[in-house]
């Protein structure tokens, strides 16, 4: 089935109502034409995925496997209809059956498969990857409920399942019959036989693994990918002999505890159960993955032997690490090679993109736990270190305190990033400064051993979702003065810097952001009762709740502000609404903590007269991917304020550049880059460089600043007696004064305070001048171009992956 012609998509679309729900096409309800409209777009793009995945095409080609935890997807219809040309054709479609678009395309769900930036750039790159022609797959776990559904209530975080499947299943094409068998705990045994050793499992767990494939639509091109996305099952549902005895509850609990595997994103793991389920998910998916990739491979070739000329399986971050142990298994014991040319399979064909220096999320599991529910898998994880430190020991005999750093297993505990650099061809970092740190401190020993491994791709981002589709009116600026190409080539988007001059291009810009921010003020009072002032700047800081990107500077901030009005109502101030959004871990109370002062302080400035018309604060309940895109074409200002060295990269710094808005942030991740790209007079930079941070950790006294600014003081002051709603935070002026364990803040918080202070005086003034603002705004957009995923695709298939690309 290729694109439908125009007149008759309508009928498609009704066609698909009749046949999936018996219903003439204008009785129906809203969710239905919106399955039927994604039934109709997924017949075209599955025949797109057929024909890209034809056998005698693709035979000699090496295909990309890319393995994350989180794909955030967001809505999927919008996309897909855009990419495949059938914007406007649906929308008249739509219309001759009595429905608008945009109502349609408003039912659906987000996919509930991704939580923050590391889930939204898988999915970007998928894109990138079906538009760039690239033979390639994502895997990931069909999640039921995702992460969760955040409710604000008197302004804390409460989470609500998630239950995404209602409208995101019309998506899902199930195949019963590639489903894979994993297995876990129980024990193993080597046993030889004909002079070679199998392994003979006894007791222990088996879940199906069922793939549901979501197709996903290359832009401009006939190529497509598939989000492959594993999905629990067991092998029997029901034990009919316990049933049969009135033990209804044993009876289903083979189906329930294989289940529970894919109920939700990232359980709670400060208990051994959560911990134990978090290491299920990611060798469930992992083991399915493996097997899927290998049964492919033999079928089309014949033999194993030649596995990693064909494919590369590239780890995004640590939560697919598993992949490593499970191929040497599957080569060991289900093909019988020698472990030598098992691991030199294994090694040129895995690659490893590293996300973060945080400790908690460079993944460790205590081999207590790994040699319970993963037996086998230990052994070779074990084998694999053994291995590794004999080498080192050779090579450094001299140097042991490398082996700690550099070992596997160490001490009872399996530390994953060091098994993905042991065992990947390519390590890289996510910007050119987190690229620096991994090399010059967490992974410095290795570099210094294999430094050809080590390498930079800058993140980038869907710039046709996060610029052309969710700003209409910018695009058509754009296309206006230099063209549609920039949306397959978005380098071309430096031909804007021409009219960084130009009076009436600039007021045409400064005309869209308004329009944007008056849609984004409509739909905040349709949808939660609430009213912002479109004529105030937007200051928007929205991403997961952690103390590392330091929303806690932010609201500090905001109380200084609101003492420094209420003391002085006449203050020469410029407007502002600030506006936070994300979500805390259920169990990082520290975050949900911040999540809650946000809302007190978001209360006392309401009910204040003296801030009507100059300071509003709002907190957005469940921010999510459908809210960033109406988001944020309406902010001016964006604010990326992580302390110096702790953000790998950042996608939100780009998708707002794009749009026009103005960073406000340290030289941290990918900002130090955006500030090389638009000129230091076109970005806001505060606070202290990495360099500095690393000078002061071990010096670092709170009370130095205090003492210092009595603005300081008084906003700690305020913390401590509250806001009026009977919540006090002595706890957070705790945690800034003293610290963990006694340990001062380790993101330096009060430190950065006055700079940022001095920071957002700098903006304030600045838009004033909306003529120069417009500017600076014109430039980020003119230099956003090298923050697009297709451009960070194309480093990855050149310098890692290398295979080629159509465009």
């Amino acid at each position: 089935m290729d694109m439908p012609k125009r007149n008759l998509l309508s009928d498609a679309i009704a066609g698909k109502i009749a046949r999936h729900f018996g219903q003439d096409a204008r009785d129906a309800s809203k969710e239905n034409v919106f399955k039927a409209c994604a039934l109709v777009a997924r017949d075209v793009m599955t025949e797109r995925l057929l024909a890209s995945d034809e056998p005698g095409r693709r035979r000699e080609e090496r295909r990309v496997h890319y393995l994350s935890l989180e794909f955030l997807m967001g809505r999927s219809l919008a996309k897909n209809i855009y990419n495949l040309g059938l914007w406007d054709a649906f929308g008249e479609a739509l219309n001759v059956l009595g429905f608008d678009r945009d109502d349609i395309l408003e039912t659906e769900a987000d996919a509930g498969l991704g939580n923050g930036g590391l889930g939204r750039l898988a999915a970007c790159y998928l894109d990138s990857l079906a538009t760039l022609g690239i033979p390639a797959t994502g895997y990931s776990i069909c999640y039921e409920y995702g992460l969760f559904k955040q409710k604000i209530i008197d302004g804390g975080q409460f989470e609500l399942p998630d239950a995404w499947l209602h409208t995101g299943d019309v998506w899902l094409i199930a195949d019963a019959h590639e489903a894979k068998e994993v297995r876990f705990g129980g024990s193993v045994e080597m046993v030889e036989e004909n002079g070679k050793f199998r392994p003979v499992y006894t007791d222990g767990q088996t879940v199906l693994a069922v793939p549901m494939d979501m197709p996903v639509a290359g832009f401009d091109t006939k190529h497509a990918c598939k989000l492959r996305l594993w999905s629990p099952r067991a092998p029997v549902t029901m034990d009919f002999s316990l049933f049969s005895q009135g033990e209804y509850l044993k009876a289903m609990e083979q189906k329930a505890s294989a289940e529970v595997i894919a109920k939700v994103l990232y359980p709670a793991d400060h208990t051994h159960e959560g911990k134990s389920l978090r290491l299920k998910q990611q060798y469930f998916f992992v083991s399915a993955t493996a097997q899927d990739i290998l049964h492919a491979h033999k079928k089309t070739h014949g033999t194993v032997r030649n596995f990693h000329t064909y494919h590369v399986l590239h780890i995004n971050d640590t939560h697919p690490s598993l992949i490593i142990p499970e191929l040497m298994r599957l080569l060991l014991d289900e093909e019988g090679l020698h472990w030598d040319e098992a691991w030199r399979i294994v090694t040129q064909s895995v690659s490893y993109t590293n996300h973060t220096v945080m400790p908690e999320a460079l993944e460790c599991w205590t081999q207590d736990l790994v040699r319970a529910l993963l037996p086998r898998i230990h052994d070779i994880l074990c084998e694999i270190n053994g291995r590794l430190l004999a080498d080192l020991r050779r090579r450094r005999p001299d140097q042991p305190e490398r082996y700690r750093r550099m070992a596997i297993v160490w001490d009872g505990v399996i530390s994953m990033a060091n098994l993905c650099v042991a065992a990947s061809f390519s390590v890289n970092g996510v910007s050119a400064l987190h690229s620096g740190i991994l090399t010059q401190s967490i992974f410095e020993p290795a570099y210094e051993l294999w430094p050809q491994r080590f390498r930079n791709v800058t993140n980038g981002v869907d710039h046709r979702r996060w610029l052309t589709q969710v700003n209409p009116l910018l695009d058509a600026l754009i296309k206006d003065l230099i063209g549609p190409e920039y949306q397959i080539r978005p380098e071309k988007l430096a031909g804007l810097a021409h009219f960084d001059r130009d009076a009436s291009v600039l007021k045409l810009l400064g005309g869209i952001k308004q329009a944007n921010k008056q849609r984004l003020a409509a739909y905040l009072e349709k949808s939660a009762g609430v009213r912002i002032d479109p004529g105030t700047m937007f200051d928007v800081q929205v991403k997961r709740l952690h103390l590392y990107k330091r929303q806690l500077l932010n609201i500090l901030h905001v109380i200084a502000l609101y003492q420094a009005l209420r003391d002085d109502p006449n203050l020469d101030f410029t407007p502002r609404t600030f506006i936070f959004g994300g979500k805390a871990a259920p169990s990082y109370h520290a975050a949900k903590r911040i999540i809650r002062l946000i809302g007190s302080v978001s209360e006392a400035v309401r009910k204040d007269p003296r801030m009507a018309g100059r300071l509003q604060v709002h907190f957005w309940e469940n921010y999510r991917v459908s809210v960033a895109e109406m988001l944020m074409p309406a902010t001016d200002l964006s604010e990326q304020i992580s302390l110096a060295g702790y953000e790998a990269s950042g996608t939100g710094n780009m998708k707002f550049m794009m749009n026009g808005a103005v960073t406000l942030g340290t030289l941290d991740g990918a900002n130090v880059e955006m500030a090389e790209a638009v000129g230091r007079g076109n970005i806001i930079i505060f606070g202290l460089r990495s360099e500095e941070v690393n000078a002061l950790k071990h010096e670092y006294i709170p009370s130095r600043y205090t003492s210092e600014d009595p603005r300081l003081r008084a906003v700690l002051e305020n913390l401590s007696t509250g806001f009026g709603d009977g919540e006090t935070y002595e706890d957070i002026v705790a945690s800034l004064m003293i610290g963990a364990g006694g340990r001062p803040d380790e993101y330096m918080v009060l430190a950065d305070f006055d700079d940022y202070a001095r920071a957002h005086r700098e903006a304030g003034v600045k838009y004033l001048d909306q003529d120069n603002w417009q500017r600076m705004a014109l430039r980020n957009i003119a230099a956003s171009g090298r923050f697009a995923a297709d451009r960070s695709v194309r480093d990855y298939a050149r310098d890692i992956w290398k295979v080629r690309t159509r465009l």
